[in-house]
């Protein structure tokens, strides 16, 4: 099993080139269900969970093909993925398939849609605490589906799905999505109350809108959709990962570097932004880039995660690096998932004064001096703050079960080593 050793103490400097956002690509492949033809995309990162939705798909009965526009072309921009789901044959999403990715629910809304008929195994994915798929549920009800739950699969039922109002009880990434994509093909209009309002959310809407669907609302509370008799050939480019983006980003303030974050977009991180300047770092932003500079002492800062524009949740585990190197004390307060500290006793074992109360505070005693240690990553963002440890520890830091950080983030040690990190995978 892979291993990554880091020899911490560099600080990073140079460019990094941020790739498509894993968050954005995975709905956006889905959504090809719902074309009886072809679709393109372009900017599609090569991940393990992109991989995962690949072979979803080809199992269903498309023909997915991955492609790079010339053999020596290395550009992600310029490679992507085409899927073809007029062969689609199946309507069964199964448990082997489904297990190793949680966002493998985002095929339930678009098979239903096209077929009136699913039947989508419970998802896996990390273990950073429950998230049900109720409200994924109650809105395809209320589109007119008939589910039911049984031997640990869903299965959704209607002739041809009919519009109406939905409201979500919480803001839900992939609920808004799986039933925006639902509502596509429904008949009449469907109302989507208070909706998540992710940069994903609305790249999902941009592409189903360049595929011939009627959107309006995406990024606010309030999404509405008119049903359309069928979807488009198309072709959609993947927003930068303002995720990757943010973690090579405190990354280059925790080891205080000198780093251009190039291919982001700065409106999709207001929150990262603002904390990192709040720390005492300096970010300048561009159009399709952010530089980061930590020219002198941090000091610690408050973060409370919330759903979009808040501060994420997915950037959490990073920072919390970033508050046990800074001076004076912070309180983190995870607010969207009740299980996502268990970074917190690897870093411990690398020298961070970090407590937890309540099940999801944590204190943080900043000022200390890190040093290398094994660690054990648990889930994908944990092991981005690991890597972020390990790279400004005393020492060396070996990372474990790094399967976790390939899920969602492309050739991270190759893109580190380019900046100056002494990092190798072995």
């Amino acid at each position: 099993m892979d291993k990554i050793e880091i020899y911490g103490g560099t600080p990073l400097k140079g460019t990094v080139h941020i790739s498509g956002a894993k968050n954005a690509a995975l709905p956006l492949l889905a959504s090809s269900i719902l074309v009886n033809d072809s679709v393109m995309f372009t900017n599609i990162p090569d991940l393990v969970d992109i991989k995962s939705i690949c072979m979803l798909l080809q199992d269903l009965g498309a023909k997915v093909k991955r492609f790079k526009n010339s053999a020596t072309d290395s550009n992600a921009e310029n490679s992507g993925v085409e899927v073809d789901a007029s062969s689609l044959n199946k309507i069964e999403a199964e448990y082997d398939l489904v297990r190793k990715m949680r966002a493998s629910i985002l095929v339930l809304g678009p098979l239903v849609a096209r077929f009136g008929h699913a039947r989508v195994s419970l998802p896996g994915g990390c273990a950073i605490g429950a998230r049900p798929v109720d409200m994924h549920l109650k809105g395809l009800e209320a589109l007119g589906a008939a589910i039911s739950i049984e031997h640990g699969y869903i299965e959704a039922k209607a002739g041809k799905l009919k519009g109406n109002e939905i409201y979500f009880d919480l803001p839900t990434v992939t609920g808004t999505e799986n039933l925006m994509m639902a509502a596509t093909l429904a008949e009449g209009t469907t109302t989507l109350r208070n909706c998540a309002r992710e940069p994903e959310i609305v790249a999902l809407a941009d592409a189903l809108k360049a595929m011939g669907a009627d959107i309006t609302g995406a990024g606010t509370a309030v999404i509405r959709i008119n049903g359309v008799n069928e979807l488009h050939q198309a072709e959609i480019k993947v927003i930068p990962d303002r995720i990757e983006a943010g973690t090579f980003m405190v990354a280059a303030a925790a080891t205080k570097g000198d780093v251009v974050v190039q291919n982001c977009d700065p409106e999709h991180m207001g929150g990262i932004i603002n904390k990192l300047r709040q720390s005492g770092v300096v970010v300048e932003n561009f159009e399709n880039a952010v530089r980061v500079k930590c020219p002198g002492t941090m000091r610690g800062t408050d973060i409370k995660t919330l759903p979009y524009p808040g501060f994420p949740t997915d950037m959490q585990a990073q920072f919390m690096v970033l508050m046990a190197i800074a001076e004076g004390n912070s309180v983190i307060h995870e607010t969207i998932f009740e299980n996502r500290f268990m970074h917190v006793n690897e870093l411990q074992r690398m020298g961070a004064d970090i407590s937890i109360s309540g099940g999801n505070y944590a204190m943080v005693r900043g000022g200390r001096i890190l040093s290398g240690a094994p660690v054990m990553a648990s889930d994908l963002r944990a092991s981005a703050s690991l890597v972020i440890a390990g790279l400004v520890a005393e020492g060396m830091t070996t990372i474990n079960r790094v399967y976790h950080i390939d899920r969602g983030y492309e050739a991270i040690e190759k893109k580190f080593s380019e900046l100056g990190a002494q990092i190798r995978r072995c």
